[in-house]
């Protein structure tokens, strides 16, 4: 009984459920206040420099971001014809893990508000793209294609907003939001790469903890690796097993369509026999 009742309150029209979502993540938001950029958010605790890279731990623990990013990139390309529906998404999501390696790279380089708009433009879009190929893959593909324009406008949107009115509301919207709605798109159904995408949503969240444990993780390391810098290492992670899922998901597709086109000619071989 229990388990139906569950499954009727994740299972209900997708629309009106995504709508109320929305509804519910914007008008928690402006009730916030305005939020303007807390300035001691850029004094990290690891400020070693190695040679003339300052903060270094912060600034190469960025490069699993360009790595995963790229073969991301590369991975969605190569096989664009298989993701009708999803092609642009994932893209938007790998492009946006390959540009934030070198816009984080760059903001840890030297911290401030005007460098940190390029470490946060390039994460907005790969929160998009990622939420709208979750969409398409469990909701509604057509729904997804509609909104992807108009979500990817807001993803920058929000970044540009924050710079130039010092209020972090709408990019708070459109990080917390995109990733709220993630839970209920896997609930929905249950597949193959369902675990994968719960791991990777565990990972981000372990990446926040991390963020939030800056200095105390840099003191207990006896100032080996800081909490900023385990931070980026596991919020790559995420990006890997995407890349993983999108790898699996496609090959099987590919194997599948190899099936259908063998069978008709081995029919067609075997009557002319």
């Amino acid at each position: 009984m229990y388990k139906n009742l569950f499954a009727a309150a994740i299972q209900p029209n997708s629309k009106s459920v995504l709508l109320l979502l929305g509804l519910i993540v914007v008008i928690a938001g402006w009730l916030l206040g305005p939020l303007p950029q807390d300035l001691h958010y850029h004094g990290f605790a690891d400020e070693r420099t190695w040679g003339m890279v300052p903060h270094v731990g912060d600034v190469l623990s960025n490069l699993p971001f360009c790595l995963f990013g790229a073969l991301g990139i590369w991975a969605v390309l190569r096989r664009r014809d298989r993701l009708a529906d999803t092609g642009n998404s994932y893209l938007a999501f790998f492009a946006g893990v390959f540009l934030t390696g070198f816009g984080s790279a760059w903001y840890h380089f030297a911290p401030d508000n005007t460098t940190l708009v390029w470490d946060r433009l390039p994460m907005a879009i790969a929160f998009v793209g990622i939420f709208c190929a979750i969409l398409a893959e469990r909701v509604d593909a057509a729904l997804a294609k509609r909104l992807f324009p108009w979500l990817l406008a807001a993803g920058v949107g929000s970044v540009l907003y924050w710079h130039l009115a010092d209020d972090l509301r709408p990019y708070v919207v459109v990080q917390f939001g995109t990733l709220m709605a993630l839970p209920w798109m896997l609930l929905r159904e249950q597949r193959d790469d369902s675990g994968l995408l719960w791991i990777a949503l565990g990972f981000y969240l372990l990446a926040k903890l991390f963020e939030l444990g800056d200095e105390a993780l840099y003191l207990l390391s006896l100032e080996t690796v800081s909490g900023h810098t385990l931070k980026h290492l596991a919020a790559s992670v995420p990006a890997l097993l995407i890349l993983w899922k999108l790898r699996s998901q496609v090959d099987d597709a590919g194997r599948s369509v190899d099936v259908s086109v063998a069978a008709p000619r081995s029919l067609v071989q075997g009557a002319t026999r």
